[in-house]
């Protein structure tokens, strides 16, 4: 039986966002370049495979190990992917969140 959706919290979404986009060239470094250009955030590295390791035991990202291209020998790159269970809990934050805004203005402190 398949997992219900989760709803996501914004840091989830916005790595479940990166990999997404990033596709089969998701791994660490990438991530967290991705996660520089989308939304100015700097992360560690420690800090997002902690990150990334809860994903995946919550079922939302899958992990693999590949030989590293770029270099002989050495410790092999992790990439992740989403799982089903992973898109649609984006899906569903998504909807969710465009449900929320749906009506507000531009600027809903009413400043300009």
């Amino acid at each position: 039986m398949a997992k219900r959706p989760l709803l996501l919290t914004r840091a989830d979404e916005m790595l479940l966002v990166c990999i997404l986009v990033l596709a089969e060239e998701a791994f660490s470094t990438t991530i967290k370049q991705e996660m520089y250009r989308r939304v100015r955030k700097r992360i560690s590295v420690g800090t997002l495979w902690v990150a990334l390791d809860q994903l995946a035991a919550r079922g939302l990202v899958t992990k693999e190990a590949r030989k590293n291209p770029d270099r002989k020998g050495g410790r092999p790159r992790v990439y992740y992917a989403l799982t089903t269970l992973g898109r649609n809990s984006l899906k569903k934050t998504r909807e969710l969140q465009e449900r929320l805004w749906k009506g507000v203005t531009p600027d809903p402190t009413g400043g300009e």
